[in-house]
């Protein structure tokens, strides 16, 4: 394969009609509603989504849901807002602040965190992290949970594999009381729910079973989050929303997708998958990006690592009988 730096450009007027018109066959024909419903998080994917929606099924059809919850950032709310509007869909907000603390206590969850960080208290905000510098040299996934205090100083403690799972089945309880908003919206109104997941994180696994990847369809995860944006600049979504860094929106102390999962900036993320992907030598790869070939050989081990760990959330749940289906 010829591997270079404009491997992932593409055609976007043409995938766009491509993506529009899988929507409108998904909608009229296989599951015989009248439109589509989606989450509006401000962010890229969704924007991208939301306006393919409305050239697929026409903007009376389109509802788009912002579910924000008490530590969201107010940037979100305000960018999907805006975004609904320029489409000119029917929108509304929804806080889901009380479905998520119906099922883990915000209470609980704190005093959890103090447990391991004894000055955390009410007021203070908190993530988790990974260290980002995976091309630079070689570091284990261990995750930081890092806290801000009044003062701003920052705490951190080294999560172990209990505290990690502790936090992030939290954190995953805001992605899934989503869903459950959504498919509400949904199956009251005869809607089909729009997933917005692109291929970089499908592949890598940057995504929540029954959350955002529990959705009817999938238009959109062929395409690397560097074709997303390809798109986003074609569909005229707010240069706020294009410029806006990825985050995953679920701690009260923002944290970037490079920072929470992927360790390798997104302007070199994209095209070393692309390689993983589809095998093109380290030595090419490293040439081609003008990298190390260590680094190229850090990133592959890496993504092959996201891959095989996270293989369950892409497969159907297993049946005695093998085939991963259900009869």
């Amino acid at each position: 394969m010829l591997f270079h730096k404009d491997i992932l450009k593409i055609d976007p007027a043409a995938e766009t009609k491509q993506i529009v018109d899988f929507m409108a066959d998904q909608v009229g024909k296989r599951y015989r509603r009248r439109g589509i419903v989606l989450g509006l998080s401000g962010g890229v994917d969704s924007a991208v989504m939301a306006a393919i929606a409305v050239a697929a099924v026409g903007k009376e059809n389109v509802v788009g849901l912002i579910l924000p919850e008490k530590e969201s950032n107010p940037i979100s709310n305000q960018y999907a807002g805006q975004h609904a509007e320029s489409l000119g869909i029917e929108y509304r907000e929804v806080d889901i602040t009380p479905t998520v603390d119906s099922v883990g206590s915000y209470y609980w969850r704190d005093q959890y965190i103090r447990n391991l960080i004894p000055e955390y208290h009410r007021g203070c905000k908190y993530n988790i992290a990974l260290p980002t510098d995976l091309l630079e040299r070689n570091a284990y996934n261990f995750y930081v949970l890092q806290v801000a205090l009044p003062d701003g100083t920052v705490k951190k403690k080294r999560l172990n594999r209990e505290a990690f799972h502790t936090l992030t089945a939290f954190a995953s309880i805001k992605i899934r009381s989503r869903m459950i908003h959504l498919y509400w919206e949904a199956e009251r109104r005869d809607l089909v729910v729009a997933g917005t997941t692109n291929r970089t994180e499908l592949i890598l696994g940057d995504f929540c079973k029954y959350g955002d990847g529990g959705t009817d369809t999938e238009a959109l995860s062929h395409l690397y989050k560097d074709q997303i944006y390809q798109l986003a600049g074609y569909l005229r979504v707010s240069q706020d929303i294009i410029t806006r860094t990825p985050s995953p929106d679920t701690f009260s102390l923002p944290v970037s997708d490079q920072e929470f999962y992927f360790r390798i900036p997104f302007d070199k993320l994209d095209l070393l998958l692309f390689a993983w992907e589809h095998q093109v030598p380290s030595a090419r790869t490293a040439a081609v990006l003008d990298l190390p070939e260590e680094a190229v050989h850090r990133a592959f081990k890496d993504f092959t690592t996201k891959n095989r760990t996270t293989a369950h959330l892409r497969a159907m749940p297993a049946t005695p009988n093998g085939d991963g289906g259900m009869e």
